[in-house]
């Protein structure tokens, strides 16, 4: 069953999502209890929130992008990539956000106790995949709250541009990164996103 987005003004604590109605206060342990509905949650600040299920493109990208960091990080022990169901539970705050795909070094290891709970703080890297409906003004809020929760380097893919926006702590606004190939392979690798 695939989830039908209503379009709702969005709330400045995630403009990039939906508020769920008639849901009070909610921890970030509750996204590991939540159905498989075809919607995407997670915690800001104690709120629910959601956004629709990905289709193929953003999937396989996320998909890539995780299965990349997996290939160069685990070999060398440099840390963990997570895919797109990870949870980040953001020191300080009642925040949980699931990146499309996530990494964080490996000297935060031994701060997860309890490996069937949220990852008990943000990602080193956040890599989101924008859906034709997100704004840049809703991605850069989201880039910013990972920011603000210790995140070091935030990823922002535009699939329909084939661009990608770079954040990194300290930003107030994105890097632009034109992530297109150079030469004869762009044409083939276009294909790719």
């Amino acid at each position: 069953m695939s989830a039908q987005r209503t379009i709702r003004p969005s709330h400045p604590l995630a403009p990039w999502a939906e508020v769920v109605p008639d849901v009070g206060p909610t921890t970030v342990e509750v996204l590991l209890t939540l159905p498989d509905d075809g919607w995407r949650y997670e915690v800001v600040e104690g709120v629910l929130v959601r956004v629709a299920g990905s289709g193929k493109r953003a999937t396989t990208i996320g998909g890539n992008i995780y299965f990349a960091l997996r290939t160069f990080v685990q070999p060398r022990r440099l840390g963990v990539p997570t895919p797109a169901d990870g949870v980040y539970k953001f020191a300080g705050a009642e925040t949980g956000l699931l990146p499309d795909a996530g990494y964080y070094i490996a000297a935060r290891d031994a701060q997860i106790t309890d490996p069937a709970k949220p990852i008990p703080f943000a990602p080193d890297l956040a890599a989101e995949v924008a859906s034709p409906d997100q704004t840049p003004l809703d991605m850069a809020a989201k880039a910013q709250r990972y920011l603000r929760g210790g995140t070091r380097l935030v990823w922002v893919l535009w699939p329909e541009r084939q661009e990608a926006d770079v954040w990194r702590l300290g930003d107030l606004r994105a890097r632009y990164q034109d992530m297109r190939p150079v030469g004869d392979s762009w044409q083939r690798r276009r294909a790719q996103w």
